[in-house]
């Protein structure tokens, strides 16, 4: 039987830890999904406290009209009584991985009423999140509406 040479051990360790690193990243795109749609549900049911635990103390947000928000405002916008939220839904999702950060990009739809006025949305978002102690963390996200 032939013994594998230190660089063969080499090759079969590092593409092991590619394979690793493959569900690793699998495993994270589908927390920060589970995330992004927990964000939405929160959202139609104006939980900010979950809203809250979802965006870090430095959020800034950047809506589809060009509105300018921090984490202080996104919460209390949230709770605006004049806006009723009935659907925000994501498709198209995609991930993107980079040390310690995540890319989060797809088109979203919601609807509801604004002022007594339906709304039917449809856009896209990119969304910026952090992980620190084991926690994802958003910390940027942008929306641009591509019909109303």
């Amino acid at each position: 039987m032939r013994c594998l040479s230190n660089i063969g051990w080499l090759l079969l360790l590092c593409m092991g830890l590619g394979w690793a690193q493959t569900l690793d990243n699998a495993a994270e795109k589908g927390r920060l999904i589970a995330l992004e749609n927990s964000w939405n549900q929160a959202q139609v049911h104006r939980d900010t406290k979950a809203l809250s635990e979802l965006v870090a103390d430095t959020f800034i947000y950047t809506d589809w009209d060009g509105t300018l928000m921090n984490k202080a405002t996104f919460i209390m916008d949230a709770k605006n009584p004049s806006v009723e939220t009935t659907l925000v839904a994501n498709n198209d999702v995609v991930v993107y991985f980079y040390p310690g950060v995540a890319i989060v990009a797809g088109a979203y739809h919601t609807k509801g009423t604004s002022k007594g006025k339906p709304f039917d949305h449809y856009g896209r978002f990119t969304d910026t999140w952090i992980r620190s102690q084991d926690t994802w963390k958003c910390v940027a996200s942008h929306t641009n509406l591509v019909k109303k």
